[in-house]
């Protein structure tokens, strides 16, 4: 249970992270829909182990197979397969925790409920699993593309370290993915330092949506705002999230919160917002302004310094995880966060489409594709 997200764009994902692979089956894709397999694989290289000093030593290539799905460059409209192999796992480093609760793991959570649990990296709980949904999360950024719909996100801040300049043309130019090219080499220090204790480091990640159409999401239970919410927070180490000013509401009157609405010759209905303290959503709505939100990542649990903790059977012990672990999850959760606000987008709009099918046009099969050349030389 609770493997598959999404109702119109649905996403199951599969594997455990000492196991043969991961991978992801993808059920309502339209057909017709141009899909470059090279950006699908850059998406994975973008949240892969082993890219850098600040991440993991686990090296694995993360190549990606298409089992079934697109064929000659564009979907079939039947259910998408894909997979990776797992090939660097060291399954023997951890032999010794099979008996032990690692603090701040989900260890003692999924023996309690099951009974039985892969203790080589967590299996399922690790956050080796995310790699799925960043193969679901690359269809969907494609698709969204086509539409002229980006989401981009930053590490807004690392530990103590916050980004104050905004220019997201940097963020793919340091190991830290921030916005900021000058907090950049102080948060990469920061995180290096963690790393050199053998312990770790969380922050903030920001997360924009640009060029949304009003009108996604459903009122009541499944308004945009819920379903984002639920779609970040399913990803291991996130432990909040905000949306536009979020918690700084609690200190604004209602004169200063609320989004005034002006004249704008520009927009579609000639009606625009004086500011976006609401982060592009009204009423579980999207506004057509960029939906902003921002992400509270806790730091990776796994360090290697002394812990107190206890055995299966209530025996204090003293535990060093060891193995290879990331300083700092932020670099390599950027892309997982992305692909999670990609599939959430993506549902509601074919939900959208559904519903007002003349309001969401949706790209036909590109022209330079193989299957339109073979209809053009018909």
């Amino acid at each position: 249970m609770g493997n598959t997200f999404g109702l119109f764009f649905r996403v199951t994902t599969f594997g455990e992270s000492h196991g043969a692979g991961l991978g992801c089956v993808i059920d309502g894709c339209p057909p017709n829909l141009p899909i470059d397999l090279e950006l699908l694989q850059h998406e994975m290289d973008r949240r892969r182990p082993g890219q850098s000093d600040i991440t993991t030593p686990r090296n694995e290539g993360d190549k990606v197979k298409v089992l079934s799905g697109i064929f000659e460059g564009v979907t079939l409209g039947t259910p998408i397969a894909l997979m990776i192999e797992n090939t660097n796992q060291q399954s023997k480093d951890y032999s010794k925790l099979k008996d032990v609760f690692r603090p701040g793991h989900a260890d003692y959570t999924w023996q309690m409920k099951y009974g039985i649990r892969d203790y080589r990296g967590g299996g399922r709980s690790s956050g080796r699993e995310t790699s799925a949904r960043v193969m679901a999360g690359a269809i969907a950024k494609q698709i969204l593309g086509q539409l002229g719909i980006s989401v981009i996100a930053f590490s807004r801040q690392i530990g103590e370290i916050r980004a104050e300049k905004i220019d997201l043309s940097t963020i793919e130019k340091n190991l830290v993915r921030t916005a900021d090219p000058d907090k950049a080499p102080l948060m990469e220090e920061l995180v290096l330092k963690a790393k050199e204790e053998g312990d770790s480091v969380g922050g903030i990640v920001e997360l924009l949506i640009q060029n949304a159409p009003v009108g996604l999401g459903e009122p009541v239970f499944d308004k945009i705002n819920a379903d984002l919410a639920k779609a970040i927070v399913s990803i291991p180490t996130v432990k909040g999230i905000e949306f536009g000013a979020g918690f700084d509401v609690a200190t604004k009157k209602g004169s200063e919160n609320n989004d005034t609405f002006v004249a704008d010759k520009e927009s579609e209905a000639g009606i625009g917002l004086a500011k976006n303290d609401a982060g592009g959503i009204a009423g579980g709505i999207t506004t057509g302004q960029d939906i902003v939100m921002r992400i509270a990542v806790k730091p990776p649990s796994s360090i290697n310094k002394e812990q107190k903790t206890v055995d299966a059977h209530g025996n204090p012990i003293t535990l060093e995880v060891g193995g290879r672990h990331d300083p700092c999850i932020i670099p390599r959760f950027i892309p997982v966060a992305e692909s999670m606000a990609a599939i959430v987008i993506l549902d509601h709009l074919l939900r959208y489409r559904a519903l007002c099918p003349d309001k969401v046009p949706f790209p036909a099969v590109s022209a330079t594709s193989p299957k339109a050349a073979r209809s053009s030389r018909a």
